[in-house]
């Protein structure tokens, strides 16, 4: 093989990217979970937290701890299920939308940092490509 395994290449890029990312979401008041909740919920809100953890990948008695935090800074919601009264729907708030903005802001001038060295035709393909294989994982 001429290269290293797409393992070991993706274990290095992800730990770069994260250690980039973990200044940013500190300055929001965030970790890398509570980033990741915000952002499950900006694509919709979750009927149950079972669900928001299966969205995110978050172990559900972990996620307790997040949704609290968040919900203590203004950045989500729970609301009692209509339906269901034991269901809890978990919601963004537009605090929650506008700090998530900042930080998606953020994250994107630091890629563009970290892709800079790249082609532009490279890294329209690099990012083409992972998106292809992130949505064949879904």
């Amino acid at each position: 093989m001429d290269r290293p395994e797409l393992g070991f290449l993706l274990s290095r890029l992800m730990r770069e990217v994260m250690a980039r990312e973990k200044p940013i979401l500190e300055a929001a008041g965030l970790e890398m979970w509570d980033y990741a909740v915000l952002t499950a919920l900006a694509e919709s809100d979750a009927p149950t937290q079972a669900q928001l953890a299966a969205t995110t990948g978050r172990d559900k008695t972990r996620l307790i701890g997040n949704l609290d935090r968040l919900e203590a800074d203004g950045m989500v919601e729970r609301q009692p299920d209509p339906a269901d009264r034991r269901n809890r729907i978990v919601s963004l708030t537009p605090a929650g939308s506008r700090v998530l903005d900042r930080c998606r802001k953020a994250i994107a001038a630091m890629e563009t940092e970290l892709l800079a060295d790249l082609d532009p035709g490279d890294r329209a393909g690099f990012e083409r490509a992972l998106t292809t294989l992130a949505e064949a994982g879904r």
